[in-house]
């Protein structure tokens, strides 16, 4: 499992690598390389901890591909989903190519530190929820039931409210204002995947319903 781990995290930063910079058409970008350098770093670090503490999850979060009991409409989220984030990646390479965006510093420390509180906010999910799959699906032989403490106590999807911070962190991070202006195609996205997401728990999972009726807000707390 440790192999696979580390395989996956090894080809998804060359993956990202080869198309910023082949986007980009050069080698200097300080934002990108701290980019990949930080992530070949966090992927593995977290996915160790993983592997001591919850091993399991470690195990369905390294399944890529799709299941049966996944519904069809997450299946095509995912597509979407891929497409969106490929079209992301190569428009923050094709910005730096073209000069077009010229962040400050500051912003840029800034969208590292999202980066990073992005990567906690993911590890307390991962602590409170063994049950936090890549795709939707109720886990009954892992005895799936509803979670409700850690963040889930303030939103229902507390995961894809710490993916937003990448989503606008990582732009401010290389310096790509085209990037930070595509962020939020991926809020609606991740809204409509946790209309899906709650459709099947409510539907499959024991208890979610009242969940959701206790814990009023999906991603941010006082807002929606």
């Amino acid at each position: 499992m440790i192999a696979k781990l580390l395989l996956q995290n090894t080809f998804f930063i060359v993956a990202m690598g080869v198309l910023l910079f082949a986007s980009a058409g050069a080698l200097d970008w300080p934002g990108a390389w701290v980019l990949l350098a930080t992530s070949a770093v966090l992927g593995p670090a977290c996915g160790l901890w993983l592997a001591k503490h919850d091993p399991a999850l470690l195990a369905e979060r390294l399944r890529l591909t799709a299941r049966e009991e996944q519904p069809a409409s997450d299946k095509k989220f995912m597509l979407v989903f891929a497409a969106t984030a490929l079209i992301w990646i190569v428009a923050m390479g094709l910005d730096r190519r073209m000069e077009a965006s010229h962040v400050p510093l500051a912003l840029q420390v800034l969208g590292f530190a999202m980066f990073l509180l992005s990567t906690g906010v993911s590890m307390w999910v991962f602590r409170e929820n063994s049950f936090a799959a890549p795709v939707i699906k109720v886990q009954t032989a892992r005895d799936h039931h509803v979670i409700s403490t850690g963040p889930y106590a303030f939103v229902r999807h507390p995961m894809y409210s710490g993916v937003m911070l990448f989503f606008f962190g990582v732009p401010l991070l290389v310096g790509s204002w085209w990037g930070v202006a595509l962020a939020p195609v991926f809020a609606v996205l991740f809204a409509i995947r946790a209309g899906i997401e709650e459709r099947a728990l409510i539907a499959g999972l024991p208890g979610y319903a009242d969940y959701a009726a206790r814990v009023r807000y999906r991603l941010l707390p006082g807002i929606w």
